[in-house]
């Protein structure tokens, strides 16, 4: 792989969370490149994402004497500097050989959660040790229910400050990139949080199909119930989201679980190919749960105003996820907290353009579909 300038060597610095992905792109093979940017089938969600918060407008307020607005945020009860979550993101050390610490350390300096993937590259401890900000653990229900009690046991020893349990991956989406690939990790990326004894799957290349497939195919659980959540819940005092929801009527039942929030996600277009855009269906899960648990969101969010627009539709908080990895690619932990600081800048710009005080305020905005 060739070398990665850091953020502050490259010839024109990045001036948006875009110029990170062209930094990327020239520095990772073209089979990572796919991994990270593509998504399910023929990509139809993933594209409807992006199609669908740039449809969004958001009608400013004036003469509301706003100078300096403040960006921060409390999200599951924690002040945190944005309403941002970095996403959980499954092998980092595939974009940069310091992997999750790396974008750990950096969510830490700029104040933010990280959400630790159970397919990190690095074990639980270790991230947890690499950054002084708050670390959320995600758990993918595996079919193995000791091995998630384990994994509950580690993040809480560990330190996490929540837990999130993502619901939308009874089966990994069919990536027709991978497939055609015939994607396989290199011997040096592993999960590293889960027993070694299945990971040759992810790593044998075999051509029209993906080995990551085939390796979470055989560890993840595929029927998952309510009655799982409720098991969770019980397991654990720490706040618990729920990530993959899209249908308001999953979100009440959530609720009625005692979740303390969910993540409205469609996985970046990554599952069901054909699912809609979470910037369709946020404001109908934000209406029926009112104001019993936080609504975050996801997919497709790519700048500062793109957290904006979340807001104003009703969310809590949004997570940032292939940015990240795009930056952490172009220059580690460098790379990763620069484009965290530019998020910050973006935010600010339109809280100050809406005549925004604080993030609070942007969720009391009115929005338009359509420009």
């Amino acid at each position: 792989m060739a070398p990665r300038p850091a953020a502050g060597e490259v010839d024109r610095p990045p001036v948006s969370l875009a110029d990170f992905a062209d930094l990327a792109r020239e520095v990772l093979p073209a089979g990572v490149w796919d991994f990270v940017s593509g998504g399910s089938g023929v990509e139809t969600t993933l594209a409807a994402n992006r199609a669908a918060l740039d449809r969004v407008a958001v009608l400013p307020r004036v003469l509301t004497g706003v100078e300096r607005p403040r960006t921060d945020a409390v999200l599951l009860g924690r002040e945190q500097s944005m309403p941002v979550a970095v996403a959980p993101m499954a092998y980092q050390r595939l974009l940069h050989p310091d992997g999750e610490p790396a974008l750990a350390a950096a969510a830490g300096a700029a104040g933010v959660p990280y959400v630790l993937s159970t397919l990190s590259s690095t074990p639980i401890e270790e991230v947890t040790a690499a950054t002084d900000g708050p670390v959320w653990f995600q758990l993918y229900w595996l079919r193995d229910r000791a091995l998630v009690a384990e994994l509950l046991d580690r993040a809480h020893a560990a330190g996490c400050a929540a837990l999130m349990v993502t619901v939308d991956v009874p089966v990994l989406g069919r990536r027709l990139r991978d497939a055609r690939n015939g994607f396989a990790l290199p011997p040096e990326v592993t999960a590293a949080n889960l027993p070694g004894d299945r990971d040759d799957l992810a790593h044998t290349g075999t051509p029209g199909v993906s080995a990551v497939a085939v390796h979470t195919g055989a560890v993840f659980a595929p029927a998952l119930t309510w009655a799982d959540l409720a098991w969770l819940r019980d397991r654990t005092r720490l706040p618990l989201l729920v990530k993959g929801i899209l249908d308001p009527r999953d979100a009440v039942r959530a609720a009625d679980v005692g979740v303390d929030a969910v993540v409205v996600s469609n996985h970046g277009g990554r599952q069901l190919d054909g699912a809609p855009a979470t910037a369709t269906v946020l404001p109908e899960v934000v209406a029926a749960v009112g104001d019993r648990i936080e609504v975050l969101v996801d997919s497709g969010v790519r700048s500062g105003t793109d957290v904006l627009r979340a807001l104003a539709l009703g969310a809590t908080g949004v997570l940032l996820g292939r940015p990240l990895l795009w930056a952490l690619a172009a220059g580690g932990r460098a790379g990763a907290q620069a484009a965290l600081d530019l998020l910050a800048v973006e935010l600010r710009d339109g809280l100050t353009l809406t005549g925004c005080a604080d993030p609070g305020q942007a969720r009391r905005l009115r929005t338009l579909t359509g420009g």
